[in-house]
């Protein structure tokens, strides 16, 4: 342990001694780790965005039920062309034959013109659901009060806003309670539900909820609908997306070797997608950047041939008083390991620096995980090592008295 230390006082006196050419030495490797951390600060964020923004459509224990599913072929989207469009059938068929199923909503949405006296807002999207978005855990009503099953029923003209849309249309004023017009036709605000945020720039609170027969009688009686499915429990997902498909293959009185023609999706199943579709992508493009910490290394090991090549005199006396072969390699090392950590540290800094200024000045989010600083880090400290080896080597077999006449 004191040949460490010792070691490492003599590396950093003579990085002191030579603090420019230090900082040259390690410029490749502060631009390669503040462009790894940068990257992967931005990928994790952008990760954890999509996952939140899968997930809080429709929530973790929950999935869906559409016209076709996730199509990852040109012969997949000409074979669900022909499928015919969810009903609200195929909703009472899941509840009467899916035991592990606890509710069943169905939406609609169509994007439209939102009004109020002179304020309008154009392209609002406008959901059109069944009394079960009441009990939705996602559903979270901030003023007011929300749809009643009644109401629901009825189709009255009722409607709850996102917290944008209000903030938007009414401005100052209170909007419970109001009346504005969707698409021309006079609904009253019951509520505005929480704020939400923001994924990627892109508000996720400018939305206007109605009940689905009010939808219907608006923009048609037929709607593409899609259904959100809960389990009783949230470990019982997969055996009520089982029990779904069969539930809608006997209502759809599918034979045994037809396919399916429908799809039914969980937020898992959306996530695996994205992750095996973007893993690779990010994969790359993080080596790529890492290929910059060889062109760091070879610097590093050049430097550190020039220094035994400056210090020949210095080891060769160093040696005729005693030192080891091992004592010589180890102080090389040192210093080519200092040396490149400490760019590391420098590099790790203004990767995070950079990566949060790439996210207050756009829309991609930005996260620091703890492994990514012992990433940057660990990964100069082996360039170090590896880069190190053959100067301290070179340095090690210097024989003393031949070091000694060198001038």
């Amino acid at each position: 342990m004191y040949r460490y230390f010792e070691a490492a006082a003599i590396a950093l006196q003579a990085i002191w001694a030579n603090k420019l050419r230090a900082m040259l030495t390690v410029l490749g490797n502060v631009v390669a780790v503040t462009s790894i951390i940068a990257v992967v600060s931005l990928v994790q964020g952008l990760n954890a965005n999509v996952t939140d923004a899968i997930q809080s459509g429709v929530g973790a224990d929950a999935f869906t039920v559409q016209r076709t599913g996730i199509v990852l072929s040109d012969e997949q989207a000409e074979r669900v062309q022909s499928n015919p469009r969810v009903t609200l059938d195929d909703a009472a068929s899941i509840r009467r034959l899916s035991p592990s199923v606890s509710l069943v909503m169905a939406q609609a949405q169509a994007s439209t013109r939102v009004k109020y006296r002179a304020e309008s807002l154009d392209s609002i999207t406008i959901q059109g659901v069944t009394k079960e978005f009441n009990s939705l855990p996602t559903t979270n009503i901030e003023r007011g009060r929300a749809i009643t099953p009644s109401e629901f029923d009825a189709g009255r003209h009722t409607a709850l806003l996102g917290y944008d849309a209000a903030d938007r249309l009414f401005g100052s004023l209170d909007p419970l309670g109001k009346d504005m017009q969707i698409d021309g036709v006079p609904f009253q605000v019951v509520g505005v539900c929480a704020q939400k945020g923001s994924i990627f720039g892109q508000s996720q609170d400018e939305f206007a909820v109605i009940p689905l027969e009010a939808f219907r009688h608006m923009f048609g009686v037929r709607p593409q609908l899609q259904l959100i499915v809960r389990p009783t429990d949230a470990s019982l997902v997969r055996a009520a997306m089982d029990e779904t498909t069969v539930a809608l293959r006997i209502q759809r009185r599918l034979r045994p070797k037809q396919p399916d023609n429908f799809g039914v999706q969980s937020s898992d199943t959306v996530l695996q997608i994205y992750n095996q579709t973007t893993s690779w992508i990010f994969a790359i493009l993080i080596g790529v950047v890492s290929l910059s910490l060889v062109v760091g290394g070879i610097v590093i090991m050049n430097i550190m041939l020039m220094v035994v090549s400056e210090r020949t005199r210095e080891i060769g006396l160093r040696k005729s008083l005693g030192a080891r072969k091992s004592d010589i390699l180890w102080q090389i090392l040192t210093e080519s390991i200092t040396l490149s950590t400490f760019g590391g540290f420098v590099g790790t800094t203004l990767g995070f620096l950079v990566a949060w200024g790439i996210s207050k000045v756009s829309p991609l989010p930005a996260i620091v995980e703890p492994w990514s600083v012992v990433l940057g880090i660990g990964m100069t400290a082996i360039v170090g090592l590896g880069f190190g080896i053959y100067p301290a080597m070179r340095a090690a077999a210097l024989d003393p008295i031949e070091a000694l006449r060198r001038e």
